[in-house]
Formats: C-alpha cells, structure tokens, sequence
C-alpha cells in the first residue's frame, strides 16, 4: 500500500476533512447553574468559528462530499492489485458492462468490469469459479459504495481461455467458416507468397530461409504486423486486409513462433479468424509448435505445425519436382500401355461382332431374293411355257393373241419352253378364217 494521499487545503467551498491531527477544542464548560423556582429554556450553542466540518450540526458535511471524501482515501491508499475469490451474483448490463462479487469464506466485494475493459477479460467468468482479478479499490460515488474495478481477470486452470475458445468456436462453426468442405486446395506451384508475421520474430527467418532452399524463384512479400498484445488482432486484420486489396498474391502464410499461451492468444481472436477466412486466396496457418492449437488453424485452408512446415507445404522442391515427374512419366507410359491394350482387345471383338453381323445379313438378304425370286418365278411366263404352251409372236415381237391378228402366209415365230420355232400361216383348205401354222 501506497501512503495516503496529501489532504486537499480548505479553499473556496472545499473542506479540509483530513487536517493535521489536533485535539479538538474542549466543549464550553456549563454555566454554574444558580437556584431557582423555574427552569430557564438554554438558547442554542452558537456555531463557533474554528468547528472543522463535520463537528457541529452546523457544520455538517453533504453526503456527496463525504462520498467523495471516501473515494479520494480509498483510491489514494490502494495501488491497482490482484484479489483472489469466488465470483458470485455475475449479471451483464444492457449497457455492456459486468457487475458481480468477488469473495470468500468471511467476507465480499463488489465488483465491475467496464465494457471498455473487457478486452483484457477472455470470456465473462462463471458463478462458482475461482478467479483473480487484478483492478483498483474505488467508491461509487453515486452511491457510497466501494467497489473493485477490475480490468483483467485470470481463473484457475483454462477455465476463462477454453470458455472464449469454445465460445467463438461455435460462433465460427455456426456461420459454416469451420466446415471441411469450404478448404480451399493450395496453388501447386504459387508465384507470389505473401506472409503475415512480425518483423523481428523467428518465423520470418525461417520462412524465409525454407523459401530460398525450395523455390528461390517464389517471390515473397512480407505484410508486417504485431503478433501478440491488444493491438495484435487489428493489427493483423489490417494486414490481411492490405493483401487483399493488392490482389496479387497467389498464397498467404499467417502465423508466428512458439510462444505462452498469453502470446498466442491474438490468433484465437475472432476478428482475426474473419479476416482469415475472407481472405480471396488460400491461407496456411502456422501458429506456435505442433502442440499449440489456434482457432485461425481451424480456419484456415491448410494447418501447419510450424511456419517452416507452411514454407515447405507452399513450394515443391527441386527433389520433389525431379520424383514427381518420374512418377508422372511412369503413370503415362502405363497408362498407354492399358489404353493400347483396352483399343486392341475392343477392335477385336468389333472385328468379330461385324464379321457376325455382316453373315447374318448376307443369309438374311439371301433368304429376301430367294423368297422374292419364287414369287417372280411363280408370275413369269416361262414357268407357263414350262408346263406345254406355247406363245406367238410376229416379226416386230408383238404377242398374237387371237386368231384374227394371223394373216394368210404371214411368218411368225412360237415360242416354246426352250426355244423359239420359226412358222407360218395357211389356210387349211379353202375355209376363210380357219389358219394355221405350218
């Protein structure tokens, strides 16, 4: 405890509630008292002129001086400390800010937490969970009450961290930022790399390193900034919004070295892991040690154990590049191979199918002829001439069907089933009408 503060002078409406320590002036002696029949009424004790504020009735203080008279002493006796106890009666106002108690076995404070603090505090503490809390002893005012204003607050064991990582982990996994199938793949071989990182931290060097060993061609653009403190969650969402403007980088690295878990703690941020997910291109984090976990490697596209890790699962080395073609070129010629093999074996079998295909319709073409050919044969004259008639013919070929179309002496040939005789028309004796072939 620091020493009282020095008392304020007596000036104007002040009063001097603390003067140096004097005995007061004695009370006036009473007056002899002298016999008599009646009892005189004593008039009223006049105010003296050297009463200190608050001796007399007269000289009676205001309760907002008294008020303030406390809460100059209380502040001015107590440095900002930390006070261990339970919370218990925790309410959060509409106007932001918490108001709960802190005790133990015998005894109880008030407490408050003031919104614009709160950035200090992980989560809002549980009733029942043994805290510390670090602030200031201070009175209401308004109220006369003393109160302890804190403006951080450490549970026992994680209890307040895994609160507000659970807590913002469900916020995040609500709005789908934590689901599988949102991770973006990495470009295999990216051209501009930008990297969010302290400038004086370890795991600049290493990146860097990694990226000259692996793919010195890889250009590398650093977007500093801070990577712990209470300025590091805007100061990193400023960063990857900045790459975002550029627009030219084809990969982001976020991420810094191995720390506590008060130095990692900026990357369990919610706003960071926002920014980190509305970045336009994909994003490695890489966070501490393989141990440590960040709510920005949920997030991210890709987690790496270590910003050497990210550098590595960035790039693709000469060794790598040099295996992965002689795999290709392997996967290439066996896959010919089976493609040659595939076509062969199918042109075989379409060899067969329409050698198959080309019998079946040869037979059934015949077997249209043949049929077609029985029906012709069936119709055709020859087949009459073939059973004993005969047909007549003139000169000009022309068919004589009739007697009459026969002129005496006139030649004509008949045609029989295998050939054709040449003939004549006479007269059987001397009857008109009556030829016949001689």
């Amino acid at each position: 405890m620091t020493p009282r503060r020095a008392p304020r002078g007596a000036e104007g409406s002040d009063l001097d509630l603390f003067a140096p320590d004097s005995p007061p002036p004695p009370p006036p002696s009473p007056a002899p008292r002298t016999p008599s029949t009646r009892r005189s009424a004593r008039p009223p004790e006049p105010e003296r002129a050297d009463a200190y504020p608050g001796e007399t009735a007269q000289s009676a203080v205001t309760v907002s001086m008294l008020a303030q008279a406390a809460h100059d002493v209380i502040e001015g006796a107590f440095i900002p400390l930390w006070v261990r106890g339970e919370v218990s009666d925790f309410k959060a106002h509409r106007n932001g800010h918490w108001y709960f108690s802190l005790r133990d076995r015998t005894a109880q404070i008030k407490c408050v937490v003031w919104s614009r603090d709160q950035r200090g505090v992980p989560a809002s503490p549980d009733d029942g969970m043994q805290v510390s809390a670090f602030g200031r002893l201070s009175v209401y005012a308004a109220r006369g009450e003393m109160q302890f204003t804190v403006v951080r607050i450490e549970a026992e064991g994680d209890g307040l961290r895994r609160k507000a990582l659970e807590r913002t982990r469900a916020r995040l996994e609500a709005d789908g930022l934590l689901a599988p199938e949102r991770k973006r793949p990495l470009p295999r071989f990216p051209r501009v790399i930008a990297v969010v990182t302290s400038l004086d931290g370890a795991a600049l060097h290493d990146i860097v390193a990694v990226l000259r060993r692996r793919a010195a061609n890889v250009r590398l653009i650093i977007v500093p900034a801070k990577v712990q403190g209470d300025s590091a969650p805007l100061e990193l969402c400023a960063a990857l919004d900045r790459v975002n403007r550029w627009g030219k980088a084809d990969l982001v690295i976020i991420g810094r070295g191995g720390g506590g878990r008060e130095d990692l703690w900026a990357f369990n941020d919610e706003r960071v892991a926002r920014a980190v997910a509305a970045c336009d291109v994909p994003t490695i984090s890489a966070v501490g040690h393989e141990v440590d976990m960040s709510i920005c490697d949920l997030v991210a596209d890709v987690r790496a154990p270590t910003p050497s890790a990210a550098a590595e699962a960035a790039t693709r080395s000469r060794a790598e590049l040099q295996s992965e073609l002689k795999k290709l070129s392997l996967r290439m010629g066996s896959a010919a191979r089976a493609t040659v093999r595939h076509e062969s074996d199918r042109l075989r079998h379409l060899q067969r199918d329409v050698a198959a295909a080309s019998a079946e319709l040869v037979q059934r073409r015949r077997s249209d002829l043949q049929d077609v050919a029985g029906r012709l044969h069936a119709l055709s004259p020859l087949s009459t001439l073939a059973r004993g008639y005969a047909v007549a013919r003139d000169e000009q070929g022309a068919t004589l069907s009739d007697v009459a179309a026969f002129r005496d002496d006139m030649p004509f040939d008949l045609v029989v089933r295998d050939g054709v005789v040449p003939a004549r028309v006479r007269r059987r004796g001397s009857t008109p009408g009556n030829p016949e072939a001689t």
